[in-house]
């Protein structure tokens, strides 16, 4: 008898759940949901990771770095381009796993995109109080620093973790409480506010690539790599490169393991995919489309910054703005905070609003409670407790934590969630090569098997401690799943009986 472990979710069952009365409302197109892949990626990784990493990690070469990580991206969003295609429901590498490789990969998977979308929402919020405090000053306002940031931050000299002497990042807890708020209301009111987001800091950093090339000077790309090409750990042993004082990988594939935060977001296009009106084409177009325009508007970004700025120099906070004013353009520094308020803004509605549907699609299988995470509200079609879940649990994170630590932590889950969704694409082609594939990834097995390298390398590339995190936090996830969902589960509670059982669960589920 199989191992209940790791049962499969049949792929019929997927197609299935695409009807009945308890789904999501189809309601976003092409625009939209390529303004949610890009609404979710140009956000905290220009306006504010570009900053931190260029000046501890990469230097200019960072632009280097943003090439590797979007190539990385592109590996791994052409097997989840697939994925949406086949089965558009909600879920994202969760589904995938669950019908590839079992429920216990699912679980860990979907544990794992709890810790993606909910620190890198987290991580979002710290960078809009960077950019909302940088307006303030603008005018010659200043939060007192009790309230204005967070309680411990690292130090790249002393190689740890120290007191700030503040006790709450009062701006990063207020915006995701209002942006709670807004994703409870609905799908459609979220999508339309991002869209407008979206236009508004694409228009600002177009905006600070044409303005700032005129103030660029060529001699502040020089060192171009001051840390090196490389920057490769095993478990805290440097293989290749340099490291800072506490350890810390440094050079161009560590920054680009630290700028690959900058593009996390897009595969939140594919747990949107129960909301789209025709995801076998749209979703597809949105993840690749955000990504490529992404890549660009990036490495734009980062040329102009380490040449208006010297890299040492760069500031951590609000780093795109201070550069404006580094050089007397005080107008555009205002601008600029303001519309970098705007994109990451935009940022964090997305990420939470993929976190509510993540938990959603775990809650539906029965690994979690169906009666808080898999409520929908009669009125506005939403997952509104998962919403308020995510929301208190991002908040407490934004308010106490900082950036450094959360990056290199969200960075460690993506990067697993992608290895396994490249990896279900192989084993999807061998096990059900007669289903529908409305896209298919070109030069399989190359592709996915390259997307599996590249990501377990910047995995790699993270400090040491990532892992100890990413295992702990596993760890949590496993007695969760053993301690109830495994218990729960409702494919397996319908395996015992047969078909006949199985077939009234999925009346039950879709009714």
């Amino acid at each position: 008898m199989a191992n209940p472990l790791f049962a499969r979710k049949p792929l019929s069952l997927l197609l299935e759940e695409l009807h009945g009365e308890n789904r999501l409302r189809r309601v976003l197109g092409p625009v939209q949901l390529t303004s949610l892949g890009v609404g979710a990626v140009i956000g905290a990784g220009i306006f504010v990771a570009t900053g931190a990493v260029a000046k501890e990690t990469a230097g200019p070469a960072l632009m280097l770095s943003y090439a590797v990580a979007g190539f990385v991206c592109m590996l791994a969003g052409l097997c989840y381009a697939e994925f949406a295609s086949m089965v558009p429901v909600a879920g994202s590498a969760y589904t995938y796993a669950y019908a590839t490789l079992g429920e216990l990969f699912a679980w860990i998977i979907g544990w794992d995109l709890v810790l993606e979308y909910a620190v890198s929402a987290a991580t979002v919020a710290d960078g809009w109080s960077g950019y909302f405090q940088s307006v303030l000053a603008v005018f010659g306002w200043k939060l007192p620093h009790a309230i204005a940031g967070p309680v411990v931050n690292y130090d790249p000299r002393l190689g740890k973790v120290i007191a700030t002497g503040s006790f709450v990042n009062l701006p990063a807890l207020l915006i995701v409480v209002l942006v709670t708020v807004v994703l409870v209301v609905g799908i459609r009111e979220s999508a339309n506010l991002n869209t407008t987001l979206v236009g508004i800091k694409v228009g600002a950093v177009v905006f600070v690539i044409a303005l700032g090339a005129f103030y660029v000077n060529s001699a502040n790309w020089h060192p171009f790599a001051p840390y090196g090409l490389t920057g490769l750990q095993v478990f805290g042993h440097t293989l290749l490169g340099q490291s800072d004082a506490g350890g810390k990988p440094l050079g161009v594939l560590a920054g680009a393991a630290l700028a690959f935060f900058s593009y996390i977001g897009f595969d939140s296009v594919s747990t949107h995919s129960e909301e789209a009106r025709k995801p076998q084409r749209d979703v597809p177009i949105a993840i690749l489309v955000s990504l490529v325009l992404c890549t660009l508007l990036y490495m734009g970004v980062v040329a102009v910054l380490t040449g208006m700025v010297p890299y040492g120099q760069l500031d951590i906070n609000a780093p795109v703005a201070d550069a404006f004013g580094r050089v007397g353009l005080r107008w555009a520094q205002l601008i600029i905070a303001a519309a970098g308020i705007a994109g990451i803004t935009s940022v964090l509605l997305v990420t939470m609003l993929s976190q509510a549907r993540v938990l959603l699609a775990i809650a539906r299988d029965g690994l979690l409670p169906m009666g808080f995470f898999g409520a929908v509200h009669e009125r506005y079609r939403t997952p509104w407790k998962s919403t308020i879940a995510t929301g208190i649990f991002v908040a407490a994170l934004a308010a106490f934590l900082p950036i450094s630590v959360l990056l290199m932590l969200v960075n460690m889950g993506t990067l697993l969630a992608f290895v396994i969704v490249c990896g279900a694409v192989l084993i999807m082609r061998r096990k059900h090569p007669e289903a529908e594939r409305p896209f298919r990834v070109p030069f399989v097995p190359l592709v996915p098997v390259l997307g599996i390298l590249s990501c377990l390398l910047l995995m790699f590339s993270l400090p040491s401690e990532n892992w100890l995190r990413l295992f702990v936090w596993l760890g949590i996830g496993l007695v969760i799943y053993f301690t109830y969902g495994r218990r729960h589960s409702r494919l397996a509670a319908a395996r015992p009986a047969g078909d006949d059982t199985l077939r009234e669960v999925k009346e039950e589920r879709t009714a």
